[in-house]
């Protein structure tokens, strides 16, 4: 199961300065001149240089427009998959009627092979308009019956078309998937990338401030 791609929530941590504390209550031993509890300096927190933290709200930047741009093709996703749902149905309707049609086609086949059975057996007890009457009837029946086949061959043809159509159209939404799924992974190993980086490194405030002015004035250009 991939990740689910969720809002990010990015946020640059402000490291305190570390400070030296002065023991006020430090005794001097009186015969060698010893502090009995010496003063202990806590080490400063190593900042950022101005370069790396600008790299980092690059990169911080970058991750939150892609996050943005990764809802927009999932949201056009969904709307084809929607269309494609509904298109389906009518592909499913056209199936249908495509095989009524085959199945009204064989069934008067039949009947036609039926009848002139029954017309050839009968042929010599009947008079001669009766014959003709009969005849021209079964004419005109397999006259029809060549309308109804041309008809279920043209059906079948429009029905193959949107069947490719429609097919296409699935290899499409399966590509346009898979094409985010890949994006979302690389997403994921951006952001990554930063908290490994960035994500509670200390930074002078004022830094942060200088490339905010940098970005301000160029975004201004």
């Amino acid at each position: 199961m991939k990740r689910i791609l969720l809002p990010l929530v990015l946020v640059f941590a402000v490291s305190a300065q570390a400070q030296i504390t002065n023991n006020t209550k430090a005794k001097v031993d009186p015969k060698n001149n010893k502090v009995s509890n010496p003063v202990v300096e806590k080490p400063k927190a190593k900042l950022m240089s101005r370069d790396e933290l600008r790299a980092c709200m690059d990169q911080q930047e970058a991750n939150s427009k892609e996050a943005e741009a990764i809802k927009g093709d999932q949201a056009s996703y969904k709307a084809n998959a929607d269309k494609l749902k509904a298109e389906k149905a009518t592909i499913e309707a056209g199936e249908a009627a495509l095989a009524k049609q085959v199945t009204d086609v064989k069934a008067e086949k039949e009947a036609i092979l039926k009848a002139h059975e029954t017309l050839t057996a009968e042929a010599p007890k009947l008079s001669k308009e009766d014959l003709k009457a009969r005849n021209e009837a079964y004419v005109a029946r397999t006259t029809a019956f060549g309308t109804m086949v041309d008809a279920v061959k043209a059906a079948d043809a429009e029905q193959g078309a949107k069947r490719k159509a429609f097919s296409d159209k699935v290899d499409a939404l399966d590509a346009q998937f898979k094409a985010i799924e890949d994006r979302t992974e690389k997403h994921f190993d951006a952001n990554d990338k930063w908290k490994a980086e960035c994500s509670n490194k200390a930074y002078d405030e004022n830094d942060e401030k200088a490339i905010r002015k940098e970005k301000a004035a160029a975004a201004g250009k």
